[in-house]
């Protein structure tokens, strides 16, 4: 996966969140009538009627699924992980999903074809490439159906919050279900008490990481969604320096996983990043201050832009940063 990047390059597909662009406008009627929605790339999508058969990125097919709006066809990774759900797949039931293609460059174009799709959803890391769409098909793809691209990188997460909610209501959910308004409350309160962590602990340095065989990958905060926003409420970040031409990480070698102090670790979750049991391994990974200390906690890269996804994301970082300690170097 992460040497079949093609144009977007090894940064970008390792991505996957952090600017700002004013909010596009969506439109339809509730009698069936005309239907647009513009997306982040100052795109319009325009439908004869409101959108019902949508195919999607898992997570994003996922953060649609929390507004009650249903995908019949999903790309990206959706399998479970060693026999627990894919963290990237939210609360969906894969199994009852299409897929069209589990890792880098499976995106099924017949498979796509057959299921008559209305409209096609996925992130953007950054514009203006849609997430897991091969760029080799992509004109295929979007000659089938209309496209819409949520961006996710240089900007602030409250934005995709923001943005997918849009969608949502622009696709007929009803915002003021009791699961949508509680999934709201529920990510304030979150919010305020990581707020208070952050001050609470203020000083205690925090690295976002991902890493494979070879090298460590060590994030630049203000190009993930998840951290600029976790900035904002707060935390001190480790300030990865840009190795990749998109500014998403220092890429470094296991040799010098230690360059930097940091007293919290925050270690990528998803199914294609090195597993704990890989990363114990590596000599230099273990003698670090805060995996010693076992000041870790798992970094859901890639949640679903949706305030009942992002709930208990930030809990667990709340509650992470409250228990760990400043580590001498």
């Amino acid at each position: 996966m992460l040497t079949a990047t093609g144009a977007l390059g090894l940064g970008a597909l390792l991505a996957a969140c952090g600017g700002g662009e004013q909010k596009p406008a969506a439109s339809g009627t509730a009698d069936g009538g005309p239907w647009s929605f513009k997306d982040d790339r100052g795109k319009v999508a325009r439908t004869d009627k409101t959108p019902k058969n949508l195919v999607a990125f898992v997570s994003t097919a996922a953060a649609l699924h929390d507004y009650g709006i249903e995908c019949t066809g999903v790309f990206g990774p959706s399998k479970p992980v060693n026999g627990k759900p894919n963290p990237q797949a939210g609360n969906l039931d894969v199994a009852k999903l299409t897929s069209l293609g589990e890792a880098w460059g499976e995106f099924n174009v017949e498979k796509y074809a057959a299921l008559q799709p209305d409209l096609l959803i996925s992130n953007m890391f950054p514009p203006p490439a849609l997430w897991f769409v091969p760029e080799e098909s992509s004109k295929k793809i979007e000659a089938l159906a209309p496209t819409v691209g949520i961006a996710g990188a240089h900007r602030s997460l409250r934005e995709p919050l923001e943005r997918v909610t849009d969608l949502a209501a622009a696709l007929g959910a009803d915002l003021k279900t009791r699961q949508v308004t509680a999934a709201r409350a529920r990510f304030d309160k979150a919010e305020a008490t990581l707020r208070k962590a952050a001050e609470a602990k203020r000083g205690l340095k925090v690295l976002a990481m991902t890493g494979d065989a070879e090298q460590m990958y060590v994030a630049v905060p203000d190009s993930y969604c998840d951290l600029n926003y976790f900035k904002d409420l707060g935390i001190e970040f480790v300030e990865g320096k840009k190795s990749d031409e998109w500014g998403f990480w220092e890429f470094l070698s296991w040799e010098n996983a230690g360059r930097y102090h940091a007293d919290l670790i925050m270690i990528d979750n998803r199914s294609s990043a090195l597993p704990a049991k890989e990363l114990a391994k590596k000599p230099t990974w273990a003698r670090l201050p805060a995996v010693k200390a076992g000041q870790t906690v798992p970094w859901a890269m890639e949640e679903r832009y949706s305030y009942l996804g992002y709930a208990p994301v930030l809990e667990q970082l709340a509650a992470a940063i409250s228990s760990s300690k400043k580590l001498s170097g």
